[in-house]
């Protein structure tokens, strides 16, 4: 896995409810509301009643479902991954996830546990910001009634812009005198700049290109460095902004604005308490929930099933929490919205699966005379990465001693050709192969 999702927002109260459930591994969590979304797997997470649950930020992994190519090629049955799973030509292949604890307005003037939890930022390749939609925790996180959470989408950015421009302001005069001196370009002095934010060159050259500046950096006053950070952050931590708790009221008022005033196509509307709720009824077989839709299962709904099918019926209690489940979230939006962030995060960054196989022509990954399925490997690459740059991200051995590389068919790769939909299954031969 080569990509890093952050789940970012203020922390809230009342936590204890939004354990082990879902779709994502996670060892600690910290909101409310970074939890419901976060709280997605098999793992227990650390609650507590108050800001700043977490310390250290926590690594986690997210199963992401995307269209797996043992379905085209009839070999559902023999489909293996390694990790994840893959049921009826649907792959659950990871995502690195990265939880960070509660942010608040002043965290890059140290407030709360401040520049620490924008410093954990700085590998995240996205960010998913979880907005508490309803309006009934303000800025802090503490129960109210009536707040506007668009804020919250205004003043997390805001922290991340001011967060860079201060670390870059206060030493501005150093930079440009030693930009001057030793006649760097740019994106030499950018990618110096920049890298503690994990930007690489190809990522300073976009930020540049998207700023087209003028004038040389000495001639920059403090209003065009302003300007020129926006840009980076724009560039550098692309964002998908979660609007949770939909079901609440309040909520359809307050979506209303902020989708008008943001990009839609980056927004998720969703209920993370939905989800869990549905999962939990699921894993105790009172309902059959199909994960991502609007569709389950009730033993009303059943016609002889075999024993092992069979579910169980619910109390009227349960019945109707399901119905308004049913009627305020999966009527109304069509899904509880926590599979929708993970796919919008991997669209905002134009992820492709690669399938990297020994085999091109049975797609086995096992040597001669070992069986252990099709498909076995899944790896979310970045756009525009090259065939040769995939075979380092499999394995620096492969790249090391690289002949060529073939796609289905038993078409040849050029090196530098990119990988796209249309060639991501691909063998590679080496010189020296190591069993």
């Amino acid at each position: 896995m080569v990509v890093l999702c952050a789940f970012v927002g203020k922390p809230s109260a009342g936590k204890s409810s939004f354990l082990n459930a879902g779709i994502i591994k996670i060892i600690v969590i910290i909101g409310e509301l970074i939890a419901q979304f976060l709280k997605v797997s098999d793992a227990a997470a650390k609650v507590g009643n108050f800001p700043f649950t977490t310390i250290e930020p926590n690594h986690a992994v997210a199963y992401l479902p995307i269209p797996c190519p043992c379905s085209k090629f009839n070999k559902s049955a023999q489909c293996s991954p390694r990790y994840g799973r893959c049921e009826n030509g649907t792959r659950y292949t990871p995502l690195k996830i990265l939880d960070v604890a509660g942010l608040v307005p002043g965290a890059s003037e140290g407030r709360g546990l401040g520049n620490k939890f924008l410093d954990d930022l700085r590998t995240a390749d996205l960010l998913i910001h979880v907005v508490d939609v309803s309006g009934t925790t303000d800025e802090n996180g503490k129960v109210t009634q009536g707040y506007d959470p668009i804020n919250d989408v205004d003043w997390l950015q805001q922290e991340i812009r001011d967060w860079v421009y201060n670390n870059l302001h206060k030493k501005w005069g150093g930079i440009v005198r030693r930009h001057i001196s030793v006649k760097a370009t740019l994106a030499e002095t950018f990618q110096s700049q920049f890298s503690g934010y994990g930007a690489n060159l190809n990522m300073i050259n976009k930020f540049l290109d998207a700023l087209n500046p003028t004038e040389p950096l000495n001639k920059w006053d403090d209003q065009y460095l302003l300007h020129a950070v926006n840009v980076f952050v724009e560039t550098r931590f692309p964002t998908v902004i979660v609007l949770n708790k939909v079901d609440l009221p309040d909520a359809d008022k307050n979506i209303d604005k902020i989708c008008r005033k943001y990009d839609s196509s980056r927004i998720v509307l969703g209920s993370a308490l939905s989800e869990i709720f549905l999962r939990k009824l699921h894993k105790q077989k009172f309902i059959k929930y199909i994960e991502g839709t609007d569709q389950f299962l009730t033993a009303e709904d059943q016609v002889n099933p075999s024993e092992e099918e069979r579910l169980k019926v619910m109390d009227e209690k349960t019945k109707k929490r399901l119905e308004k489940v049913q009627d305020l979230v999966l009527f109304r939006y069509g899904t509880t919205g926590v599979l929708d962030t993970l796919k919008c995060a991997v669209k905002v960054l134009g992820l492709i699966p690669a399938f990297p196989v020994r085999n091109i022509n049975n797609f086995t990954s096992s040597g001669a005379g070992k069986s252990m399925g099709v498909f076995r490997d899944c790896i979310m690459v970045k756009p525009n990465t090259t065939v040769r740059e995939f075979a380092k991200i499999v394995h620096p051995d492969i790249e090391r001693y690289y002949l060529y590389a073939e796609t289905v068919g038993g078409r040849r790769l050029a090196e530098d050709e990119l990988i796209t939909t249309e060639n991501n299954i691909i063998s590679f031969k080496t010189s020296q192969i190591k069993e």
